[in-house]
């Protein structure tokens, strides 16, 4: 059987819908498109579709995967998977790349092994946030306490800020920029300002994830990178060259030409890159 590998962004309003909704609306989308996606066995068949790393809900993100398995023996235009599947989702989910991915190629979730993110922080000056950030990469550990199952549980998440960053100031406070590595566990935003600020004085504003990684050999790739097949060339090494540049915080940009795309009004400078332009209702 043939995997493909999309990527696609969840922006604007169905950033409220849960991961379990959005998983949904691609079944259907792809039950629309008609395309000869494997089912399994048993007495009820499901599509043969694995999702990467969750995304919370209320988060945004133009760097979100899934693997579709498809039925060998069928023919299928890989290259314009994109806009064909676009049409078929909801306003806010749009397919930016896709490419085959070779056998033997393990899951996005296990693959996958950092996240970049962009978290507004409302009420936070930049000076404040600049002390908070020095001291958190100057410390040996950041511990917090959930509760998990019914217990508390301590972790130290120092091991798991890669990078961290003040991007500067928002009309509500300031932007910080991290990457986040999700094994043993995913770390979130949320937990990160936690750590941040143990008196629980940071508010999470707008969060946007913009990138996933994909660790080999000390090396980062994004997981359409590594791919040679991958549609959307021009996005795919201007993350590549990201690669080179990008660290404790130099956020790549989703792409160094616009092309077909559309600006996300609340995220400034974002160019989200895609095959069909949409219209975004304001929020």
């Amino acid at each position: 059987m043939t995997r493909v590998r999309l990527r696609f962004v969840k922006l604007g309003k169905v950033r409220f819908t849960s991961h379990r909704d959005v998983a949904r609306m691609w079944e259907r989308a792809l039950r629309r498109a008609r395309l000869p996606v494997a089912r399994s066995a048993g007495f009820t068949p499901r599509p043969k579709v694995a999702f990467g790393l969750a995304l919370s809900t209320g988060h945004e993100s133009v760097a979100e995967f899934l693997d579709v398995t498809l039925v060998d023996g069928e023919a299928v235009d890989v290259a314009g998977l994109p806009r064909r599947l676009s049409p078929e989702l909801p306003v806010g989910i749009d397919v930016t790349g896709a490419t085959t991915v070779a056998p033997g190629v393990t899951s996005l979730q296990e693959e996958v092994a950092s996240c970049d993110w962009r978290i507004a922080v409302r009420g936070l000056a930049t000076s404040r946030a600049h002390e908070l950030v020095e001291a958190a990469l100057a410390a040996d550990e950041l511990v917090i306490t959930r509760t998990r199952k019914g217990r508390e549980v301590t972790d130290d998440l120092r091991p798991a800020v890669l990078a961290l960053t003040v991007a500067g100031a928002t009309p509500q406070g300031a932007e910080l920029r991290a990457e986040l590595a999700v094994h043993p566990r995913s770390v979130r935003p949320a937990e990160l300002l936690r750590a941040l600020s143990p008196d629980g004085g940071l508010v999470e504003g707008p969060v946007l994830r913009t990138a996933q990684w994909i660790w080999r050999d000390g090396a980062r790739e994004e997981p359409l990178c590594a791919a040679p097949d991958a549609t959307d060339r021009p996005q795919a090494e201007a993350l590549a060259a990201s690669r080179r540049d990008l660290h404790h915080g130099r956020l790549p940009r989703p792409g160094p030409d616009p092309g077909p795309g559309s600006t996300h009004p609340g995220w400034g400078d974002l160019v989200v890159a895609g095959p069909e332009p949409r219209v975004r209702e304001p929020d």
